[in-house]
């Protein structure tokens, strides 16, 4: 660890921000991130986060580096390919900064372990690359009250949000009656290197405003940008009162079981 001096050294542009401060540092030093998946999104999250100071990050990946993934997933490199995304990763994060915690999930994100994994931290990123997987992080991020953020990536276009428990729309509200199993092919398309780079890095800084509580925050809006005609678009969102996760009606539902 690095004696205080030393660490308002690190942080200095950050202290010498006024809503943020030597307050708002200690602030994220006592946060704690899950980033799932550290492929292209989650490599400059898990760089930001780490070295914005958040104290503890957990990063959740059962895939190792490949050379096909050396152009858009910048954490790793040559010297890492047949390692696991989730070593890698963390290697770099503490050389970044020696002053965090990171907690290495080489696993699944399943049905089975998704709550006991998701619970223990206070915002979560969901930096995966599938469906079925940003539909499980979203209802069990519902079920264990826990914010977080979404994004995904296709080509050269790109789309984030950040999800409230009960207050915003959530992943399901907006996208559980178009998706079809057939959609995950887009994830196998080509893509333009820097294009999760650029959403990773606006999911990083949500999760910083989220922790000082500054800023506007993508709740209710759906942000989608387009790297070839650079061009960013909001779109506002509503949550869905027959959501099957999130609905009014399911929350007054599950009172009364609990009341009963």
């Amino acid at each position: 660890m690095e004696e205080e001096s030393i660490l308002k050294e690190r942080y200095l542009r950050h202290i010498l921000l006024e809503d943020v401060g030597e307050e708002g540092q200690k602030k994220l030093a006592k946060a704690k991130v899950l980033v799932i998946g550290v492929g292209g999104l989650g490599s400059p999250v898990c760089m930001y986060l780490s070295a914005a100071g958040i104290g503890r990050i957990g990063i959740l990946d059962y895939d190792t580096v490949e050379r096909g993934n050396l152009q858009r997933q910048i954490i790793h490199a040559t010297s890492d390919i047949g390692k696991s995304k989730a070593d890698s990763a963390r290697m770099k994060m503490q050389n970044i900064n020696p002053n965090i915690i990171v907690d290495n999930y080489f696993e699944r994100l399943n049905e089975e372990n998704a709550f006991s994994i998701i619970h223990n931290y206070d915002f979560i990123v969901d930096a995966t690359d599938n469906f079925e997987t940003k539909f499980l992080v979203n209802n069990t991020c519902i079920q264990a009250n826990k914010p977080f953020s979404h994004a995904g990536v296709l080509k050269h276009k790109a789309q984030t949000m950040t999800i409230i428990p009960h207050k915003s729309a959530c992943f399901a509200c907006i996208f559980e009656n178009t998706y079809t199993k057939d959609m995950n092919a887009i994830f196998r398309s080509g893509l333009l290197g820097v294009t999760p780079g650029i959403i990773g890095c606006i999911q990083a800084s949500e999760a910083i405003k989220y922790f000082l509580g500054i800023g506007n925050l993508l709740t209710n809006t759906l942000l989608t940008m387009d790297i070839m005609a650079i061009e960013f678009k909001k779109t506002s969102l509503q949550r869905n009162p027959l959501c099957p996760i999130c609905s009014l009606k399911r929350e007054n539902l599950e009172d009364k079981d609990s009341n009963s």
